[in-house]
């Protein structure tokens, strides 16, 4: 059975988040699942089947991280279709349908890049919850609920650079949302090619940071686009391996743009 390891919103290899991608003739036992996942050990291994033709869906597809499966995830998806594509195993517009999310879509770009379709995340401001600033280590601008697709906090900081120097407690966070926190700051500097900046901390579910979470810009995208008057924006994702995410926010949609790089190719033995 073959795996690959794709790198993901990067145009080259060892950037990005690599994502692990099992094509398979069927879903398996959940535990064999996980066992893979966390065998991969990257953020999440992304497991996919045809499905019969006809139907509102071309491919099913499901998440796991090295601890649990998870309802939606940007760039293991962009590893698929990558897959996909380059295989020869799809052409068009690919069609997966997903447990949690509903049918999620992948476009193929003239420049190589490939464009997701995602339900853009409900914001709701809260306070800040009680430790959070201790445990992340700045004080928050404003702080969001993303819903029940992420699942995450959506923190603003002061600026670019408190972004980046986080260095945040990790077992404290856990208790602070149903996933992750993510942080996010305008770009410093717009004319670098990235208009705002954000990192993500997922350790609830076995990720202390993330290099590129897609699926949280679909909470970036309608929280940055009317604060800088654009509904097309690019997004740096600022942990140590980088990634951009292109969002276009289309109303309860949000499209996600980014390439992929296929890194590992091979045999799954067990």
């Amino acid at each position: 059975m073959r795996i690959r390891i794709v790198d993901a919103f990067t145009d080259r290899p060892f950037a990005g988040n690599p994502a692990g991608v099992v094509l398979l003739d069927t879903f398996p036992a959940d535990s064999w699942l996980q066992q893979v996942a966390t065998e991969v050990n990257h953020a999440e291994t992304a497991f996919a089947h045809p499905l019969p033709a006809g139907g509102e869906a071309d491919w099913a597809l499901r998440w796991f991280t090295p601890a649990t499966e998870v309802d939606l995830c940007g760039h293991a998806t962009l590893a698929t279709a990558h897959i996909l594509r380059s295989t020869g195993a799809a052409r068009g517009t690919i069609r997966f349908a997903t447990r949690a999310a509903g049918i999620l879509t992948a476009t193929a770009n003239e420049d190589g890049s490939i464009t997701l379709d995602f339900p853009t995340a409900p914001l709701t401001e809260v306070e800040i919850p009680a430790g959070v600033a201790e445990a992340l280590g700045a004080e928050p601008v404003a702080t969001y609920d993303t819903g029940p697709h992420c699942g995450d906090l959506l923190i603003e900081l002061a600026d670019e650079k408190t972004v980046r120097a986080l260095t945040p407690d990790h077992k404290a966070l856990v208790q602070h949302s149903e996933r992750g926190i993510i942080a996010t700051a305008r770009a410093e500097d717009p004319t670098r090619g990235y208009d705002f900046v954000s990192r993500g901390f997922f350790p609830r579910v076995g990720i202390d940071e993330d290099p590129v979470t897609g699926s949280a810009h679909t909470a970036l995208a309608p929280y940055w686009s009317p604060r800088l008057g654009s509904d097309d924006l690019t997004g740096l994702q600022a942990s140590a391996r980088t990634g951009l995410v292109g969002t276009s926010l289309r109303g309860e949609r949000t499209l996600l743009t980014g390439h992929a790089v296929t890194t590992v190719d091979g045999e799954l033995l067990a």
